[in-house]
């Protein structure tokens, strides 16, 4: 499967494809989900040898951001071992929602949970 990730990169296509890969074993804490499918993870991109990761959380309040952003980027490491460094930024600024999960987190979800989390926050947000 050829997907384009839903992250914004600078990285080649087989790279993004491998951390793509890394990223669907960190799962979220709250949901269980991992956090590609999710859509936490916002950008990847390398700079002077280091690999820089936007990604955000299900939950401002979210008592384990620490250890999710360390993961995530233990997991990235795996995949571009030739990066000097891993820098993992937790950005709330623009709060997650679920219209940001990818196609097969949204399958996830609904196999879980039993319902679609999208349309559910849609109809919610014109109410």
């Amino acid at each position: 499967m050829d997907e384009k990730p839903v992250f914004e990169t600078n990285l080649p296509p087989d790279k993004a494809k491998k951390i793509v890969e890394v990223l669907r074993e960190v799962y979220d804490p709250e949901i269980p989900i991992n956090v590609y499918d999710l859509g936490l993870i916002r950008k990847v991109v390398l700079e002077n040898g280091t690999l820089k990761v936007v990604m955000t959380l299900t939950a401002v309040g979210c008592p384990v951001a620490g250890n999710v952003a360390q993961e995530v980027g233990y997991a990235i490491q795996s995949a571009v071992p030739e990066a000097q460094d891993v820098e993992v930024e937790v950005d709330f600024e623009k709060p997650w929602d679920p219209t940001q999960m990818t196609p097969q987190g949204r399958e996830m979800f609904k196999a879980i949970y039993g319902y679609d989390i999208v349309e559910q926050f849609q109809a919610a947000q014109q109410s």
